[in-house]
């Protein structure tokens, strides 16, 4: 209760933070006051969206990292971690639950999570979508659009949907 409301009132004024220069450096700190788990020094310009309000904890930030606008972080039960020096574009999604594909009267679509890591120096571009389960890894890029949803191999560039090995980077 008291981590939600916490959450609530930081992540409200983080959002809703002037967007200046000078404000942008410490704006990383408001959200650290939310309950993300932030490592050192950062950029986030926001809004972040989180799911469900309450679970800020789940998430995790590397130092040197940047976020761009309107990142959304679904994370109901597991975590996501980003590494040091990553590079989010805007409008990226990440999401740590699926459901089912069948119905069921009894338990509805039923549900499942697993925990999304993105190791150091990852570029994901705008509007991509990491889905549960995920981890790319150290120095890869993830092309604009993609969906990722298997784990992506360290200095590779992924793109497309489903996302697929568009090439090795040297």
């Amino acid at each position: 209760m008291i981590q939600g409301l916490k959450e609530a009132i930081f992540l409200t004024i983080a959002n809703n933070f002037t967007r200046l220069k000078i404000l942008d450096k410490h704006r990383y700190l408001l959200y650290k006051l939310s309950g993300i788990k932030i490592k050192g020094k950062c950029k986030i310009f926001g809004p972040l969206t989180i799911r469900p309000i309450g679970k800020a904890y789940n998430i995790e930030i590397g130092k040197g990292t940047f976020l761009n606008t309107d990142i959304r972080f679904g994370c109901p039960k597991d975590k996501i971690i980003i590494g040091n020096n990553c590079q989010i574009a805007p409008r990226v999604c990440f999401e740590t639950m699926n459901h089912s594909l069948v119905y069921d009267s009894k338990k509805r679509r039923g549900g499942w999570t697993k925990s999304i890591i993105v190791e150091d120096e990852v570029w994901i571009g705008c509007g991509a979508i990491i889905l549960q389960g995920v981890t790319i890894g150290k120095g890869a890029v993830i092309a604009a659009g993609a969906v990722v949803n298997k784990s992506v191999p360290p200095k590779s560039i992924y793109g497309g949907v489903p996302a697929k090995l568009i090439k090795q980077i040297e």
